[in-house]
């Protein structure tokens, strides 16, 4: 598969020249992107898949928290430990419960235009890390706490990759 890895480094301007120089050296890129009038801030990778793991994505978490989970993440799934997917899982957070779900590429375009860029296309696949409210209620249930309303969009196909619909009022 043909990366930004490959490209002339000429032909790169120092932006996408500093991006490549992150993957080359730590085998992935974190792009943060801060939260505005159009939604919450969110987090996202760029190398995973090229050691065998899909992209991450996950929104409204302290970027420090992210850099560490994603670490974590990473260097568990190079020594061969895998995470699994579409799941609720006690594994990737100490304190919550957490669940890892496809992001459909329709959603693409709009969260993750740097691997894009990277990859040349949408030929990588790419999890939501979906975290729970202090009582381990996800987005989808119905007793989520209400403090949390709309900090996690629904990525996937739709009706969070089929754990059920969302509840009334909420997206």
């Amino acid at each position: 598969m043909r990366t930004a890895l490959d490209a002339d480094a000429e032909k790169l301007d120092e932006h996408e020249r500093e991006f490549v120089n992150i993957v080359r050296e730590h085998g992935w890129h974190r792009m943060n992107v801060f939260e505005d009038e159009e939604g919450p801030g969110f987090n996202y990778t760029t190398g995973f898949w090229l050691a065998g793991f899909p992209e991450i994505i996950v929104f409204a978490m302290k970027p420090e928290i992210v850099s560490d989970v994603m670490w974590e993440l990473y260097r568990s799934q190079k020594s061969g430990r895998s995470y699994p997917e579409a799941a609720i899982t006690n594994e990737i957070f100490s304190n919550l419960p957490a669940c890892l779900l496809p992001v459909s590429k329709k959603h693409f375009r709009e969260y993750l235009g740097w691997s894009r860029w990277f990859y040349g296309g949408d030929s990588f696949a790419c999890l939501q890390l979906v975290w729970s409210d202090r009582q381990g209620n996800f987005p989808w249930h119905q007793d989520f706490s209400s403090e949390f309303d709309g900090l996690q969009p629904d990525l996937s196909d739709g009706q969070w990759a089929g754990f059920g619909a969302p509840p009334l009022g909420r997206r």
